[in-house]
């Protein structure tokens, strides 16, 4: 069982910056592939970025086109913790983020659908213009 916290939330202005953090439980961190998320009202839930699990000599890392090159997703398994660094923010960027982790094979493929074994209870972001 992981359990999962988001923090770093908060009310910004366009063109501001925020780094979430996730904190994850257990032993196993660096197992498993990390994603983040978003669901703005009214609309469905997002991938935002995902980067695999630790262990293999490549790390991937992959966005969604629409944060490609303004977020930057990371990890520190010492401290069983994944990042999400958010810079030139948006309005439209506003939403509730979700973190989550996928173990196995094909995690990143699953995370990129939305699907994950573990989700956190979600840090919300909000970017006035």
């Amino acid at each position: 069982q992981v359990q999962l916290v988001e923090s770093g939330g908060g009310l910004v202005q366009a063109g501001d910056s925020l780094r979430l953090s996730c904190a994850a439980s257990g032993r196993t961190f660096s197992s498993y592939a990390m994603g983040w998320f978003r669901q703005a009202p009214g609309k469905e839930r997002e991938f935002v970025a995902v980067i695999s699990a630790s262990g293999g000599s490549t790390v991937y890392i992959y966005y969604a086109d629409s944060v490609q090159g303004r977020f930057t997703i990371s990890r520190d398994n010492a401290k069983n913790t994944a990042y999400l660094r958010m810079n030139s923010l948006k309005p439209e960027d506003t939403a509730v983020y979700y973190c989550a982790a996928r173990g196995g094979l094909a995690a990143i493929t699953f995370l990129k659908r939305t699907e994950a074994d573990y989700w956190g209870q979600g840090t919300q972001v909000t970017v006035s213009s």
